[in-house]
């Protein structure tokens, strides 16, 4: 424990217990108690909240379950993926994109990005650590983070696992059958590995329309699963994009005339999606946005393969039956070399969380709605559940920094003798 506490480089890091804090003689040498709050997950919401407390000279011990910062960035996307919203609307806060880089950048731009922000801001995780249990003791007032190896006791828990933590796999009658490959876009990196194949793509959202974009353009055969309706608007109206003309035209007009606004625009842009199969909700998009977090579609080029036939659209799946067949609702057979799952992800929280009230355990949000769910009990905290991408995220790190801050130096001043003269195990 000396010897990781050194690692760290924080003077607030000890090897030993707070008052009140009971454990066993087999787990007390496996137990450090953190002065600053312990950060739950590195990727762009820890990174985040991270920079913020370390501008109010807060330091924080990041856990990180993986290998590396961003692991969904690294590990689980596809080679062709850019940021849909231009890039000063996903940029973290104390830190701007570089002025060289594109509007909208690339995997590789905000990943190099991500990098720098950690640099500059010295944050360090603590790599390959999979949170286990969250708990808060009452008995002495402090939460006890559990891993496999060490537990950590702190004031101050902030998740940062974010709404994508485990992907939605979802359970087709007769997956067993189907011969080919079935993957989620977790695993799919391009369609090379696709050439020449006929390839159903399960979900309609921004990732499913990408990936049967990418697929056209390595000589596959992709066709679309369209179950829903959901709402498709151009990338960028009037020379701007779509989502700065909403943010602008919000600010003179209600959100349902916004709506209107957008969807008279769309239809003379890219016409009439009914008869394409492709049906819009009754809400507008940006209500829908507000009141179930479901994200319109940007179109990126797909949407013109779609009406060329290079990417047909059917609607659910009843079952995969034999040979490689997928039968759809309305009575169509048609056979497939390959299945790819653009089914989206899931918060994780609930797991690992226990006994409070934060989050739901329906869907390991936070039960209360944008902007009041960055706070819970006890010194409880969250960031990245926004539903509303990065700007959400910057907007509940600083929040999360300025709260904790003000509780900083009474903290400090509380533990401060302690922490030089530290008491007899």
């Amino acid at each position: 424990m000396e010897e990781y506490a050194k690692r760290v480089h924080d003077p607030y890091f000890q090897p030993h217990m707070a008052v009140g804090i009971t454990v066993s003689e087999d787990s007390l040498a496996n137990c450090v108690w953190v002065s600053g709050p312990v950060i739950i997950g590195a990727g762009p919401s820890g990174l985040a909240v991270g920079a913020c407390l370390k501008n109010q000279g807060i330091p924080a011990l990041i856990l990180e379950k993986t290998h590396c910062i961003a692991s969904l960035w690294q590990l689980k996307t596809y080679d062709r993926l850019c940021l849909h919203l231009p890039k000063q609307f996903c940029q973290l806060p104390l830190m701007s994109f570089p002025k060289d880089f594109p509007t909208y950048p690339t995997k590789q731009h905000f990943l190099a990005y991500l990098e720098a922000y950690a640099k500059k801001f010295d944050l360090k995780p603590v790599f390959n650590t999979v949170v286990l249990k969250v708990e808060y003791d009452s008995g002495c007032g402090m939460w006890r983070v559990k891993t496999k190896v060490t537990e950590y006791i702190c004031r101050w828990v902030i998740v940062a696992t974010g709404e994508n933590a485990e992907e939605v796999v979802p359970n087709i009658e007769g997956m067993n059958e189907f011969k080919g490959p079935i993957v989620h876009t977790s695993s799919y990196k391009s369609g090379d590995s696709f050439e020449n194949m006929k390839v159903l793509v399960v979900g309609c959202g921004n990732s499913g329309m990408e990936v049967c974009l990418d697929l056209c353009n390595h000589n596959a055969r992709p066709s679309l699963v369209v179950r829903d309706s959901f709402h498709i608007l151009p990338l960028e109206m009037l020379g701007r994009s779509t989502f700065e003309l909403s943010m602008c035209l919000l600010k003179w007009f209600p959100v349902r005339v916004v709506d209107r606004l957008l969807l008279m625009a769309s239809h003379l842009m890219i016409g009439d999606t009914d008869r394409l199969g492709l049906h819009r909700p009754k809400l507008g998009p940006l209500e829908l946005k507000n009141v179930s977090g479901k994200t319109p579609v940007l179109d990126v080029g797909a949407l013109a393969k779609i009406r060329s036939g290079h990417i047909k659209v059917f609607p659910g799946i009843k079952r995969l039956i034999a040979c490689n067949n997928v039968e759809f609702v309305d009575g169509r057979t048609e056979e497939f070399d390959a299945i790819i799952l653009a089914t989206g992800y899931k918060s994780n929280v609930t797991s690992w969380l226990k006994n409070t009230k934060l989050f739901s355990e329906k869907d390991g949000f936070p039960t209360k709605q944008f902007p009041e769910g960055w706070k819970g009990e006890c010194g409880l905290y969250a960031v990245g559940f926004t539903k509303r991408g990065l700007i959400g995220t910057s907007l509940d790190a600083s929040r999360i920094a300025e709260d904790i801050a003000r509780q900083w130096s009474t903290s400090t001043k509380h533990f401060k003798p302690f922490l030089q003269h530290p008491p007899p195990l």
